[in-house]
């Protein structure tokens, strides 16, 4: 019934109520629905303990807080955001829009800064302790008012410095702008860099979070069989990459961050992003998934398919052949207690007529995104490469693209792979293309 404004406790009941219902239908409450789960059944995947999974990249965070002697981190990336507290909230938006942010204390709380009217946004997580109003310093909302904004917002952050800090008054911070930066130093807080935490933090993966990748490529894997089922003559590139786009999101994937899929003439070089040109039989189709799917988890996969029933040219399958021979031997050097530079240095190269078209890397980190390491070529590698070396629960996409500098087209081709106690485990499963491979 309606009732008037001076009623407190009827609107705080109204509030209670309003936010309790929208957090029991949240869609990390709600799940992924019938198809994917049924996918999952039948690839014999079972359901990953998200509780633990939080409880677990918490205290992989806090481990390395403690470790760099920060009071705590202040999270503005939303993949940073989701590690975090495994929450979400109009992720690409957010991205460019700094609306939201997270605070976690490396002795204290987790508090999440969210945008106007989002508390709801959280109560499934269990490890977000007090969510609280995000104060907003962009110039979309501050205009030539957003000197004040900072203040009042480094205001708040100092406070829970102050507070939890334990007398460190040093905080790791992902991304930050000038502003922000001059305004904490004003109020005694110094910063550092917060990706070196969170990179390293999201290196190890926790088996409850290898079982959410593995159902993320099992969906993404999906998404590209009707996507396949899709190719015909006569398809622009972007109505086949709606597909991959439409299968994701069907099985409560997320976002695709590029656009990378190309045909014929636009595979070489690579790195075109997909078109209105029409797919005409006999092209190669090449794409890179790029995709951030079920559980915000990664699936990065490349594959190169033949348009249409024709058979492939001879140089479609030499191209082709050479790119896969590069990612097996290449894969098979991958295992634990190797070092970045030792891999790198082993690794297949493209030969010579392919070389400078090259992919950027050999191999690179994978969880929630594109993650560290990057390893290149050993011809690209610099005095300000890191070395390091790969352990057991790491995830690696292994890529490469195969084009003659100046040719007609090019094959591309990416597996992500895990790293074993004992070796490697190779995650993606989708099939290449057998007429391609001459087989």
């Amino acid at each position: 019934m309606p009732f008037e404004p001076g009623e407190t406790s009827a609107i705080d009941t109204l509030r209670l109520k309003s936010r309790q219902k929208a957090a029991e239908l949240n869609q990390h409450v709600l799940g992924y629905g019938a198809l994917a789960e049924a996918e999952w059944q039948a690839a014999g995947i079972a359901t990953p303990d998200l509780p633990a999974m939080r409880r677990y990249r918490l205290d992989r965070i806090r481990a390395e807080l403690k470790r760099r002697d920060y009071a705590g981190a202040l999270l503005y990336d939303p993949v940073n955001i989701r590690y975090a507290t495994d929450t979400t909230n109009m992720q690409p938006w957010v991205a460019h829009n700094p609306t939201r942010h997270c605070f976690v204390a490396t002795e204290g709380p987790v508090v999440l800064f969210d945008y106007f009217s989002c508390e709801h946004l959280s109560d499934h997580s269990g490890v977000v302790d007090e969510v609280r109003p995000a104060v907003s310093w962009i110039y979309l909302y501050g205009g030539e008012l957003t000197g004040n904004r900072v203040r009042r917002w480094a205001a708040g952050i100092a406070d829970l410095v102050t507070e939890h800090g334990g007398g460190i008054s040093r905080i790791a911070v992902d991304h930050i702008d000038p502003e922000g930066v001059m305004e904490l130093a004003r109020l005694g807080v110094t910063i550092g860099n917060g990706e070196a935490v969170m990179e390293n933090a999201r290196l190890i993966k926790s088996p409850d979070e290898i079982l959410a990748m593995r159902r993320a490529i099992v969906a993404c894997e999906a998404a590209m069989g009707e996507m396949e089922q899709a190719l015909i003559s006569g398809i622009s590139e972007n109505e086949l990459w709606a597909e991959l786009h439409r299968g994701n999101i069907a099985r409560g994937g997320e976002w695709i961050e590029t656009r990378l899929l190309s045909s014929g003439p636009r595979t070489n070089p690579w790195f075109q992003e997909c078109s209105s040109r029409i797919i005409e039989a006999g092209d190669l189709v090449a794409f890179d998934t790029d995709l951030i799917g079920p559980y915000g988890f990664c699936a990065d996969l490349s594959r190169t398919w033949l348009c249409g029933d024709t058979k492939p040219s001879s140089e479609q399958r030499d191209l082709f052949r050479i790119a896969a021979d590069q990612i097996a031997h290449n894969t098979s050097l991958i295992r634990p207690g190797i070092s970045f530079r030792d891999l790198v240095e082993r690794s297949a190269v493209p030969p010579g007529d392919c070389f400078p078209t090259r992919y950027g890397v050999l191999y690179h980190g994978v969880g929630l995104a594109d993650e560290y390491p990057t390893l290149p070529h050993a011809s690209d590698w610099t005095d300000d490469t890191p070395d390091g070396v790969l352990v057991s629960g790491m995830v690696l996409c292994a890529e490469s693209y195969i084009g003659q500098l100046g040719g007609r087209e090019g094959v591309k081709i990416e597996e992500q792979i895990l790293i074993t106690e004992t070796g490697h485990e190779k995650l993606s499963t989708y099939p290449l293309d057998e007429r391609l491979l001459g087989e």
